[in-house]
């Protein structure tokens, strides 16, 4: 087993970047080279740090706290009487814990949910929060090498789906660019289905969140009132 093979079976699997690098796999193979050190892993801790020591040969230190914190494990929650069923958070899950479709409430299937907090930055309603559910435990010890071997054979399930739905993906975004250069000058008389489907996504989430925004506020209006 390669030193990077080796690294990575040490990590938590945990998919959060928080390191700095795109997965714990291309973290692992930056310290493996040289190019990072071992205490950029807030999921794994100080635990986590003395095992990355022990690999590398390299002193115990503390964790650097530009990348995070130790903390309790947590696990996303979704309130569902937010939720505009936009599906943006479904494709930035690296464990494909959320379940929902188009215009459809979503929610957190807990066993699959890492806590890596990616899921926060793009719901625009704000819907997402994160639990504590480890009590005082922490890094390692708020995590099973169990749970880092199933979070990472969801990983890897997950970006084997996103392998095949590529091809299609680049030949939807061909066509359309097809479809734009060559009816620049009479867009008005374009076929309907021929419509831009991200631009027309992007519309319904502006008008979902619009409106969400309109009843949360209506909501805090009258609990002051109140």
């Amino acid at each position: 087993m390669s030193l990077s093979d080796r690294l990575l079976a040490a990590l938590p699997q945990t998919q959060c970047t928080r390191c700095g690098y795109p997965d714990c796999a291309h973290y692992a193979k930056a310290i493996a080279e040289g190019a990072a050190e071992i205490n950029q892993c807030p999921p794994g801790g100080q635990v986590g740090i003395e095992r990355l020591a022990a690999i590398t040969g390299r002193p115990v230190c503390e964790l650097n706290p530009a990348n995070g914190m130790e903390a309790p494990r947590q696990v996303a929650w979704i309130d569902e009487s937010w939720c505009i069923g936009c599906t943006l958070c479904l494709p930035v899950c690296p464990t494909d814990a959320i379940f929902g479709s188009h215009k459809r409430m979503h929610a957190v299937i807990e066993q699959h949910c890492t806590g890596c907090g990616l899921c926060l930055p793009v719901c625009p309603v704000d819907c997402i929060e994160m639990e504590d559910i480890s009590g005082d435990r922490t890094g390692w010890q708020a995590w099973s090498a169990k749970e880092a071997d199933h979070a990472r054979d969801r990983y890897a399930a997950h970006r084997s789906r996103l392998a095949e739905q590529a091809p299609e993906a680049q030949a939807e975004h061909a066509a359309q660019a097809h479809f734009e250069a060559t009816n620049t000058s009479n867009v008005e008389s374009a076929n309907p289905k021929a419509i831009d489907e991200e631009s027309r996504k992007k519309s319904m989430i502006q008008a979902a969140l619009a409106r969400a925004q309109a009843l949360k506020a209506k909501t805090i209006g009258q609990k002051i009132k109140g």
